[in-house]
């Protein structure tokens, strides 16, 4: 998983498109955001694994679920759909 990439010699440290690979958990939506907010998480692993994981459960039930991914951005489950979607989304 990407965390903060190196800074040595300025090389590597803006990378193109979405990291599929960046860290990220999965939340349920109305819980308090707070100082243990990522304890919180319900499951965690690649972005990609946590979209997986989210696309896997049944449609009514995604809106309960959010993913946190990596600087604290969140993906509701219209967005995490979308993104399923994308070509460039990995398959494994």
């Amino acid at each position: 998983m990407t965390d903060h990439p190196s800074t040595f010699h300025a090389h590597d440290t803006h990378r193109e498109g979405i990291q599929w690979d960046d860290r990220a958990s999965l939340h349920q939506v109305g819980e308090n955001n707070g100082l243990f907010d990522s304890a919180k998480g319900l499951r965690s692993g690649t972005f990609a694994e946590i979209i997986r994981h989210m696309m896997s459960m049944p449609a009514e039930e995604r809106s309960g679920y959010y993913i946190e991914k990596a600087g604290d951005r969140e993906f509701r489950a219209d967005e995490v759909a979308e993104l399923a979607q994308r070509a460039d989304f990995p398959q494994t």
